[in-house]
């Protein structure tokens, strides 16, 4: 619910609070548990320090419009060719129901000198206790150009300390916990290499260095933007702190004609009383319901990239297709290779036409094969890159990035393609279409991204600052009307591993591959980290032989393998062709058991027991949504001599009912498996249990 009192702006959700003051900025007074908001009328008053800190008030503003004299970071920053900052007058706002799922409160403001006119739009989803923010740039008068465009700021109460929860990675290593606590100055975390990356993920958790899983307050926020980004967070010597996130301002502007709007990525913000693990599920159950594509349960596939790297031929993909059935397999993909001279990843890359010499008939002949063992069909693709031994790039090479009279970096043996230009963004629109409308079967595109963007110029012009972003646009252009136009296609996300993470792009992904590493223990960490913020029927896991060229992979056995990969979206990815009978059984055996309990997995409430970074027994429990079926995983990664594995202890059970575990006749209650815990029967290196029950 929101409502205007008093010149308080009150947002009032399922369970916490948020309140700002329209004074001579707009102002925060209050984020947290719920209160009754009206009251707190007294909290806003005029604040500074001396004449040279004469309002402190700026330190909490909800969108700072720089003003020539703003001392923290600017959300909004133009320059006009006589004058350069800007002068905001509020002009109205309007409180609407937008339907039973949000609530939408937009505030509009005016440039005093110019047609340059503002809305901050606060979009109020209750049950989740989210708020999601964009501002909205409009200009009917003098061209104007932007310099800093942010989504929003946020400010954080008063507290004793701050700890910031992020995630950082590298290739192979994506999204690893860090904690940062705040010192009176400035801390960022950002992006510049023209998608979310790896390195940082857009997104944060703010405590005061007490919270756990289960305890304290958690203020939480992501950023959905594929392109460079930015979140600063600033202590003052107030002892205020501020967020602010958006679009970076590295290498950044953007020429706004007459008549056009820019809208800035959405940041969602919630917050959390009862820890780190409320906070995940209240985000799990918001991107499920309101940010991914709406589908049924996410099919177990069979990717042949390892079995056959490059070398995709049709017969070879048929005797993989025959074994893949036989395990259960519900969908077989084939990965890069199948198309142009596509032999290594030096050649072809650009050239989107089925190599007649690995598939003579075409893909029909694989797609017919494959369905008629009762499977789906997917395939790999790569449009925003092209090599330069390419015919496509021979007939246009000024279609990729590259600055004046230089030869571009290369990345993978591949340039990158100017997609926010129009015969390049119809070329791509062009060559999907054909390949979905010419083999309708497919039903699953993997799309790979696996090179940053460099050399983002178009022969030194003064748009060459507008193309991160305007690459981002294209990006969602095309997916937006793929997705329109093949409704029966699922898209998964995927950059050099987990490099397009946000939830931008999962606006149109059905899943997103998290990582290149696909050892299974290694995983435990990445999906740890990914699921602080990003729900787990988003993210794909395989089962496969070799990872980021790790012998010691072999070590794990494939129960391991398996439980590790259960806890997203199964896919296998090793070489079954080399495998006997009884190893494929096996595999049979796990998939079956996962089918049965995947909606639990795919759209259940999480819990994270214990940490794979903090103790040698790592756990993760899944609770369906009607709360019948419980699901947990546990791991034991070394073994230690006379050393007992504590009982674990289970959560989000009802205390009173009874839960029967699967080949078991004995019954506890909820209270019990709570308190006092069961044991996990984990024994030696690398050990790990798969543990289903029953509500009674």
């Amino acid at each position: 619910m929101i409502t205007y009192k008093n010149n308080l702006f009150i947002i009032e959700t399922k369970n916490t609070s948020y309140v700002f003051a329209n004074s001579n900025c707009l102002v925060n007074v209050y984020w947290g548990e719920k209160v009754y908001g009206e009251d707190m009328n007294y909290l806003v008053k005029e604040r500074g320090h001396s004449s040279f800190d004469p309002n402190i008030n700026l330190e909490r503003d909800e969108y700072s419009f720089w003003t020539g004299y703003s001392l923290l970071e600017s959300c909004l920053k133009v320059n006009y060719p006589e004058i350069r900052k800007l002068d905001i007058v509020y002009l109205e706002h309007t409180i609407e129901k937008v339907n039973q799922d949000f609530d939408r409160l937009t505030i509009r403001f005016k440039n005093s000198y110019s047609d340059l006119y503002v809305n901050l739009v606060y979009e109020v989803y209750a049950e989740y206790d989210i708020i999601c923010r964009y501002a909205e740039v409009f200009n009917d008068g003098e061209e104007v150009v932007i310099e800093n465009l942010k989504s929003a700021s946020v400010s954080v109460p008063k507290l004793d300390q701050y700890r910031v929860k992020y995630l950082t990675g590298k290739w192979a290593a994506e999204t690893q916990l860090n904690d940062q606590y705040l010192t009176t100055g400035a801390f960022t975390i950002q992006s510049r290499s023209g998608n979310t990356g790896a390195h940082y993920n857009p997104s944060f958790a703010l405590d005061d260095g007490t919270a756990d899983e289960t305890r304290g307050n958690v203020w939480f926020g992501l950023l959905g933007y594929s392109s460079n980004w930015q979140i600063t967070f600033e202590k003052t010597i107030y002892n205020n702190v501020k967020i602010t996130g958006g679009i970076s301002d590295f290498d950044f502007t953007y020429t706004l004609k007459k008549g056009e709007t820019i809208k800035t990525p959405t940041m969602t913000f919630g917050f959390s009383d009862r820890g780190y693990g409320e906070m995940s599920r209240k985000l799990h159950a918001f991107e499920v319901d309101h940010i991914f594509p709406k589908r049924k349960l996410g099919r177990v596939l069979y990717n042949s990239w390892e079995a056959t790297t490059f070398d995709v031929r049709v017969e070879s993909q048929k005797e993989l297709a025959k074994r893949a059935a036989k395990i259960g397999v519900e969908l077989f993909v084939i990965d890069d290779g199948w198309f142009g001279e596509r032999h290594n990843d030096r050649a072809g890359l650009g050239d989107w036409y089925v190599n007649k010499e690995k598939f003579p008939n075409g893909l029909v002949e694989i797609i017919d094969f494959v369905k008629s063992l009762g499977m789906d069909f997917g395939i790999w693709v790569e449009p925003e890159a092209v090599n330069p031994d390419s015919d496509l790039y021979r007939a246009h090479p000024d279609w990729i990035y590259r600055f004046k009279d230089q030869e571009p970096q290369q990345g993978r043996n591949q340039y990158t393609l100017n997609i926010s230009k129009k015969e390049v963004k119809e070329y791509i629109l062009d060559f999907m279409s054909d390949l979905l409308s010419q083999n309708k079967d497919i039903t699953f595109i993997k799309w790979d991204m696996n090179k940053t963007l460099t050399d983002v110029s178009q022969g030194n012009t003064i748009e060459d600052k507008e193309l991160w972003f305007k690459h981002a646009q294209a990006l969602y252009e095309i997916w937006a009307t793929l997705r329109e136009k093949f409704p029966h296609v699922e898209f998964e996300v995927c950059a050099g591993g987990g490099s397009r993470i946000d939830l931008g792009i999962l606006q149109y992904a059905d899943q997103c591959w998290p990582s290149d590493n696909t050892d299974a223990y290694e995983r435990l960490f990445i999906q740890e980290g990914f699921s602080y913020f990003y729900a787990p029927r988003i993210m794909t896991a395989w089962v496969t032989d070799s990872s980021s060229g790790c012998s010691r992979k072999y070590e794990r056995p494939y129960s391991y393998r398996f439980h590790s990969s259960m806890m997203g979206g199964l896919g296998i990815g090793a070489n079954i062709n080399k495998f006997s009978d009884e190893v494929l059984e096996e595999f049979k055996k796990y998939i079956a058991a996962y089918k049965e309990i995947r909606e639990t997995v795919q759209y259940g409430k999480q819990y994270r027991l214990s940490s794979v970074r903090e103790s040698s027994l790592h756990a993760v429990e899944y609770v369906s949504q009607d709360n019948s079926e419980v699901v947990v995983f546990a791991f034991r990664q070394g073994y230690q001599y006379a050393a007992e594995m504590p009982y674990l202890k289970l959560c989000g059970l009802d205390p009173d009912a009874l839960y029967q575990m699967e080949s078991q006749d004995s019954t506890l209650h909820g209270s019990t498996l709570m308190k006092a815990g069961i044991e996990t029967g984990l024994w030696g290196d690398f050990d790990s249990r798969f543990i289903k029950m029953k509500r009674i």
